[in-house]
């Protein structure tokens, strides 16, 4: 009986075998927008699909970033300025204020680390995902100081944000493991997780013939509620959903 309930709260959590799970949420609420950036390539096309966002629909956007990666940290700070600047968008001016916030957690598997060692940093990364997703964050890591300062004056302070409303990830390691702590904060039914948390991910463009190792664990296991690829190719071998280039 314990197998059995264990079994089909499990398909009930999965996005794959339950699509409906989320609700629509009431027009004007505040909405978290939780975007988990890789390094290099994966944070360049990751803010290239993201060029259109709307700061009045996704009202507070939290990036996630790996331990020392400086680069991408940066990168989400001229996005942030670069919103503002081509909207003429003013914090403040509504009800709900726009705001962001960058989250630093721990590599999942660094650079040439040894095999043996990654069952322990993936979990020292999981952990430290529940922690990013229940709330956003008010340290911005070891970035510079003026980094540090543009990132403090754009936290948020007036509107109450706990769980995104939408994960969208491509690329990396930490990316399934952003996602796995999210299944799993909605397995336990934790408060406030309802409805919350949908998944999207997007595979690089370099992915042409075949998925990443990252695509084919989320897709293998039915964890993500869309899995979005940017050549015709996969969608036609059935890896993805197709809606052509993203990434401009």
């Amino acid at each position: 009986m314990l197998t059995c309930g264990f079994q089909l709260r499990l398909l009930y959590v999965l996005p794959a075998f339950n699509p409906t799970q989320s609700r629509t949420r009431p027009r004007g609420q505040p909405t978290r927008l939780l975007v988990v950036l890789g390094s290099g390539g994966h944070t360049s096309e990751m803010l290239s699909l993201l060029h259109g966002l709307d700061p009045t629909l996704y009202t507070h956007r939290s990036y996630v970033v790996s331990t020392g990666d400086e680069f991408s940290a940066s990168k989400a700070v001229e996005f942030e300025n670069a919103i503002e600047a081509k909207r003429g968008y003013k914090r403040g001016a509504s009800l709900i204020p726009s705001t962001y916030d960058i989250s630093v957690i721990p590599r999942a598997r660094r650079i040439h680390q040894p095999l043996f060692m990654t069952p322990v940093s993936s979990l020292r990364c999981l952990i430290a995902c529940f922690s990013i997703l229940r709330t956003h964050s008010t340290q911005q890591g070891s970035f510079t100081n003026s980094e540090q300062n543009q990132t403090r004056k754009v936290a948020a302070q007036t509107a109450q944000y706990t769980y995104p409303d939408l994960i969208i990830a491509n690329g990396p390691a930490t990316a399934v493991l952003v996602i796995a702590a999210s299944l799993l904060l909605r397995f336990i039914n934790l408060r406030g997780t309802e409805g919350r948390m949908r998944t999207i991910y997007v595979e690089s463009w370099a992915r042409v013939n075949s998925l990443s190792l990252s695509g084919k664990i989320l897709v293998g296991c039915g964890m993500v509620n869309r899995m979005l690829v940017q050549w015709e190719i996969l969608s036609r071998k059935g890896r993805g959903e197709f809606i052509g280039a993203l990434v401009q």
